[in-house]
């Protein structure tokens, strides 16, 4: 059994004080964190903290501008997640998110989408949006990135690339409340927990050519490994056949 209340305020401040961490992002790598490892229940302790003290590293109670905001870029990072962490866990995220977020910080259905989705599916033609993901997906893989998409469209069955372009045309390459950065550490934040060092290893160097830094992104990885081994997470050594966590060495720049 994972123990309760992993969200502790020595957890918070811990993550918050990140050396080199990159200004205002703490939140939405700890919520993709929470989700990947099943425990949405613990993402409103996470809301409620920055909203009442603001996404910085120290306290600053944020006005309604920077709450919206905040709200956005949390439900944002919980959809992009979808995309590796799979979308019955975003529903059940943002089910959990929505319970106690405050009317006037919600988007609702057939009014203003700040990632103007609505329209790039029903107005915007597909192949603009696909070339679109396209492009973003050779930015992460560099030159690389033929030969990856091609393994995913010989694995047996071409729809595997076919879904890959789908996600990164319609899900990860809009960056309207996501930065590509950002949207780098939202990968990195669903990877990490799952212990899938094939595709991390790729995005911890993607990460890069998105404009962050290495130090950066070792603070990003080493917050995310933080909330895992909150939760229960460890290395396992190479003879255990059972147990939670890592197989091996995690990716690292």
């Amino acid at each position: 059994m994972l123990p309760p209340g992993i969200v502790t305020p020595a957890l918070i401040s811990a993550i918050r004080g990140q050396p080199h961490l990159p200004r205002g992002c703490w939140y939405f790598v700890a919520g993709v964190a929470l989700n990947a490892l099943n425990l949405s229940a613990e993402i409103p302790t996470v809301f409620h903290h920055v909203i009442e003290n603001g996404a910085g590293s120290s306290d600053t109670k944020p006005g309604h501008a920077e709450k919206l905001e905040i709200a956005r870029k949390m439900r944002e990072s919980l959809v992009k997640a979808a995309a590796i962490c799979g979308l019955p866990k975003s529903i059940n995220s943002l089910t959990e998110l929505k319970r106690i977020t405050a009317q006037d910080l919600l988007d609702e259905p057939l009014r203003y989408s700040p990632t103007s989705r609505p329209s790039e599916l029903y107005d915007v033609p597909s192949s603009t949006i696909l070339h679109r993901g396209q492009r973003y997906f050779d930015m992460i893989y560099g030159k690389v990135s033929k030969r990856v998409m091609s393994q995913m469209d010989r694995s047996g069955t071409e729809d595997l690339g076919i879904t890959a372009r789908l996600m990164y045309g319609y899900l990860l390459s809009n960056t309207s409340v996501l930065s590509p950065s950002e949207t780098s550490y939202v990968l990195l934040a669903g990877l990490i927990p799952q212990d899938v060092n094939p595709q991390l290893k790729g995005h911890i160097r993607g990460a890069l050519a998105t404009g962050s830094t290495v130090e950066e992104v070792k603070a990003v990885r080493e917050i995310i490994i933080r909330i895992c081994e909150a939760s229960g997470m460890s290395r396992l050594d190479g003879t255990a056949q059972n147990g939670w966590g890592w197989k091996g060495p995690i990716a690292n720049l």
